[in-house]
């Protein structure tokens, strides 16, 4: 039915036609009201909607699941609340975190000024008024009815834009009489999510106008340099463009996430086959022993298979810690942490135009050490996109000249430099209105009336104007690309062959080239052409496609005018970019609408293609297999689609992380379709950098965002994961050792707060700041040497291999911690004639063992030490040893009898001087195979970043005095401040005396040794 809009007449639009069925015979209007919603939340449906979306997620609903376990008496041997704990603290920080983000929603949902207007009603806004809807132009107070509009809140670009009311209603609608009386009919299409295109016709007073973009004024923008305007709401609320967009965009999700959510359903099926052994195991049992001993009996009557299925239960709860509850919430906390580090990085601070990089998300930043192909736009991208006009063949003669000034907003940086050169020549542009162009003529000034706009676009690559001379004449000028102005020619045009030469030679200087043709047209062939574009203008379906076949009809028998030539230079540090991420086994594809000559050259300048480099060309290659294997690859006259299709099929046939990296609003699609988009905020406004994940100013700052804070990421978050699977194997294992004791009963191996806390309060902090702070060289050698970025590419540090390392290695943890304090035990008496074989004291040994070892461990594979870490590792020893003295005290036994049961256990164990050597005897043998295997690594089988590392080098004093402070300039000679400190880790510290030998080129950082936040 399409989308019908009666001016000044709300009943129209609540006609019954107009109704669309919202819930079994209830209807509605099928137009949106003004008022918007996107917050979730309010007072009273925050709790339970937020509590409902969090436990859909499977891990928060298991705990839930286990939390409802623990209430039976029958099942249970843990009290509730050591999973309730935990499960409230993982809820509540996630719901703080989903409470903010709404309070922002709803701050942006007010739009009280607007709230009651409706489609089809007339509005007047004033100079800075925000526009509340889609509204059509009718009129404004400057001349020709044009608005000018401010469209960042739309796109993020602050240059503003004009828009153009119809010249009938800017002549017709000026009054506030006329624009009551207005009621003409709106046709157009349905509200949709493109911001670039808009397409209806207006039925008034019995003539039919066409309606494009450049008639409306989209809601998010806001009114600049005119005083008033007056238009027509088409779209409201709801329906508009930019609450069309706020739909749901693909989700990204690194490799990692994917892979420790295998792990988790792993660990999940390693549960129940544990739980499931041991209730078999307890079954037997109980047929062998437990019912034949009196002082077991429970008077319960229950057989050994039930006792066993109780059992199965009761061992899912004891080892539910297998499960890490808090990963999601720590890998959360650990990609914001590195998110920030990106953001404060002063090397990547664009100072030129006070640009900071920015990461726009906070779930990619691993990905970004992983990253094994680029696609990269080259204008804007690779290049400054500031065009200077310098050379041009007219005639088939060829002239050269550079003008670089830009006098006006042009349409693109290409036209800005062809209009700036034509008035350096004497032909200068001096206004234009709807339908008229004025220009000054070498001293003569001259108006030529427009008859029509054959526009730009990808698929054309052309563009046209028809102009009617002050003579009389009619002529149609084009200019676009060779390859379509060449199929477009008349064979009676000269100069093809020269131009053709020229063109070539212009390519070769990497020069951007159009060519420019005209058409002298009669005055009857214009007027039949004319009715039929009028007719496609105001088309309601394939309007597009109509307009392109009258465009043909007209753009053709061109004659030749020449061709001109642009420069578009690179960017700074270009070269060596992409020489530097190569290095890295990285393949980097340019994607371009170059012809081919430019885009090789451009290739070659761009250190992309060498010399000894075997160039293959060819259209209808193989390309996934055999573009895949070069070290390199452009791809020439590529359209936006192309561009993303490119990348689909790499992702696709290769199972490669892909990166695009883009400036304009062309690459938006390449870049929401890659693993990982950058946007480069440049000439061509903020599009590519509103849909991106990471931006940036410069090509350049691309090598520290993969080489180091993408291999950074990439390697504490391995390193995160695999220590945090061992430490709650090794915590968690050590019930299964003690079920062998204990008849396979469920019972726990620790004291029910020691549970409750482990992964609160005594474990998390250290491995949670090598997560965010570890580093195993510094941000100087991982872009000095490249290869290391290689073992995230092969994904060698965080596999199913290493988390069965983790698991065997929890397991030998869990098995000495248990044993080694089991065999002290037996038959021991204490000093003072006791026997501290009882299993509280036991318990406290076990865990007292586990803390030791778990955060002496942690410090083993920290390879980057910071005062915060050091406080963290014995601060978190300090704090176990603080609670458990006080939820041993008397007093609190006391106050809670029944919650606090280990009274007086810890002041009677910990002061036996056995059970300290015990603990260390534990926490010593848990330990030296680690060491042993660390020192084996570093000296037979070294990583390459231990190659890497100075060797044998001194550690200089921190405090050295008579030597000048090095500041270094290896990131493309910005000056440093402080707050990359915190992202790069380095402490301020005086470099030693430089030394000679053969390995100076790796000595060279000492003062970055000891990095410090």
């Amino acid at each position: 039915m399409g989308w019908k809009v009666k001016a000044n007449d709300r009943p129209y639009h609540h006609l019954p036609e107009f109704q669309k069925k919202v819930f079994l015979c209830i209807k509605k209007s099928r137009y949106s009201g003004n008022a918007i919603k996107t917050y979730k939340y309010n007072v009273l449906t925050f709790l339970p909607l937020n509590l409902y979306e969090q436990f859909k997620r499977a891990a928060n609903l298991y705990f839930l699941a286990l939390l409802i376990l623990q209430i039976i008496p029958d099942i249970s041997t843990l009290p509730w609340y050591t999973t309730l704990i935990p499960l409230v603290v993982v809820l509540g920080i996630t719901a703080i975190k989903d409470l903010v983000d709404d309070l922002v929603r709803s701050s942006q949902d007010q739009l009280s000024k607007w709230r009651n207007i409706e489609v089809g009603d007339v509005v007047r806004l004033k100079k800075n008024d925000f526009i509340p809807a889609d509204i059509l132009l009718l009129s404004s107070s400057n001349p020709n009815s044009l608005c000018y509009v401010e469209t960042a809140e739309l796109d993020g670009e602050t240059n503003l834009k004009f828009k153009m009311g119809l010249r009938v209603t800017d002549e017709r609608l000026q009054e506030e009489r006329q624009l009551a009386e207005f009621d003409a009919l709106i046709e157009c299409e349905e509200p949709n999510n493109r911001l670039d295109k808009f397409m209806g016709t207006m039925l008034w007073q019995r003539e039919r106008y066409p309606l494009d973009l450049d008639n409306m004024l989209l809601r998010g923008c806001k009114v600049r340099n005119t005083e008033e305007c007056h238009g027509l709401v088409i779209f409201a609320g709801a329906d508009t463009k930019i609450m069309r967009n706020g739909g749901k965009t693909r989700f990204k999700r690194t490799k990692i996430d994917e892979l420790m959510n295998y792990m988790v359903y792993t660990i999940f099926v390693l549960l129940i086959l544990v739980a499931a052994g041991l209730a078999i195991g307890h079954t037997f049992w109980y047929e062998e022993i437990g019912s034949k001993a009196w002082y077991l009996y429970d008077a319960k009557g229950q057989d050994a298979s039930y006792r066993g299925f109780l059992s199965f239960w009761g061992y899912i709860i004891v080892l539910n810690t297998m499960v890490p509850i808090s990963l999601y919430v720590s890998v959360e906390v650990i990609r914001l942490g590195q998110s920030k580090f990106i953001n404060w990085d002063l090397q990547m601070y664009f100072a030129e135009k006070d640009t900071p990089a920015k990461a726009r998300t906070t779930t990619l930043n691993e990905q970004l050490g992983q990253i094994e192909y680029i696609f990269s736009d080259k204008t804007g991208t690779l290049t400054q996109n500031i065009m200077a006009f310098k050379k041009c063949t007219i005639a088939g003669r060829s002239y050269g000249a550079e003008y670089r000034e830009l006098v006006l907003k042009a349409a693109s940086p290409d036209e800005g430099a062809l209009v700036t050169a034509a008035r350096n020549f004497g032909y200068v542009f001096l206004s234009r209105t709807q339908d008229t162009i004025t220009i000054k003529e070498m001293d003569q000034e001259s108006t030529y009336e427009m008859l029509a706009l054959l526009d730009f676009n990808s698929d054309r690559k052309r563009m046209s104007i028809i102009l009617k001379f002050p003579d009389g004449r009619i002529r149609l000028y084009c200019k676009g690309a060779d390859t379509v102005i060449y199929e477009r020619l008349s064979p009676n045009s000269r100069h093809k062959e020269t131009t053709q030469d020229a063109l070539d030679i212009f390519a070769n200087e990497t020069l951007r080239t159009l060519c420019l043709c005209y058409k002298d047209i009669s005055t009857d062939e214009f007027e039949a052409w004319s009715r039929k574009h009028k007719d496609a203008q105001v088309a309601m379906s394939d309007r597009d496609a109509a307009l392109d076949r009258v465009y043909e009809e007209i753009e053709n028998n061109l004659m030749l005018i020449g061709a001109t030539a642009i420069e578009d230079k690179l960017q700074d540090g270009v070269p060596e970019t992409i020489a530097k991420l190569a290095k890295a086994d990285i393949k980097i594809w340019v994607l371009t609408g170059d012809k081919k000559e430019t885009a090789e050259n451009i290739g070659y300048s761009c250190s992309l293609l060498s010399d000894d480099m075997q160039i293959h060309y060819g259209e209808d290659i193989d390309f996934v297999n055999m573009a895949c294997e070069c070290e390199a690859v452009i791809c020439c006259r590529v359209t936006p689609k192309q561009k993303a299709n490119v990348v689909s099929l790499v992702k696709k046939y290769k199972k490669a992380v892909t990166l695009s990296i883009g400036d304009g609003a062309n690459d938006v699609n390449m870049i929401k379709t890659a693993d990982i988009g950058v946007g480069i905020s440049g000439q061509e406004g903020m599009q590519a950098v509103m849909s991106s994940d990471y931006a940036f100013a410069q090509f350049c700052y691309l090598q520290r965002l993969l080489l180091v804070h993408g291999r950074w990421s990439y390697i504490r978050m391995c390193k995160f994961l695999r220590f945090f699977f061992f430490k709650n194997f090794a915590f968690t294992l050590v019930h299964f050792w003690y079920s062998f004791f204990s008849g396979y009963s469920s019972q726990v191996a620790y004291e029910d707060w020691f549970i409750t806390l482990y992964n609160l309060c005594y474990s998390s902090l250290p491995v949670l700041l090598v997560g965010l702070l570890d580093q195993d060289v510094n941000d100087k050698l991982s872009l000095k040497f490249p290869k290391l970025y290689l073992p995230g590419q092969q994904g060698t540090l965080f596999n199913y291999r290493n988390f069965f390392i983790s698991l065997f290695h929890g397991i030998f943890v869990s098995l000495i911690i248990f044993f080694i304090p089991y065999g002290a035990f037996l038959q021991t008496m204490g000093q003072d004639g006791e026997a501290p074989s009882d299993y509280q004291s036991f318990a406290v040994v076990t865990a007292s063992s586990l803390i030791f070892t778990v955060n002496l461990q942690i410090s083993l594979d920290t390879s980057y030490w910071t005062f915060v870490n050091c406080f963290a590792v014995l601060g978190s020893i300090a704090i176990y040893f603080g609670i458990m003295f006080d939820i041993h005290s008397a007093g609190i036994h006391v106050l809670f009898p029944s919650a606090f049961t280990f009274t007086g256990v810890a002041s009677n164990a910990l002061r036996q001087p056995y059970l300290w050597l015990t603990i260390i005897l534990t926490v010593g043998i848990s330990l030296l195979p680690v060491i042993c295997i660390q020192f084996l690594h570093k000296t037979i089988w070294p990583s390459v970043g231990d190659k890497v590392r100075p060797v044998g080098k001194k550690k200089p004093s921190a405090f050295q005095r008579g030597q000048r402070s090095r500041r270094s300039a290896y990131a493309f000679s910005h000056s440093r401040g402080y707050a990359d400190l915190i992202s790069s880790g380095r402490s301020i510290r005086r470099r030693p005396p430089a030394r000679g030998g053969p390995q100076d080129s790796i000595r060279e950082v000492p003062q970055r040794e000891a990095e410090n936040i």
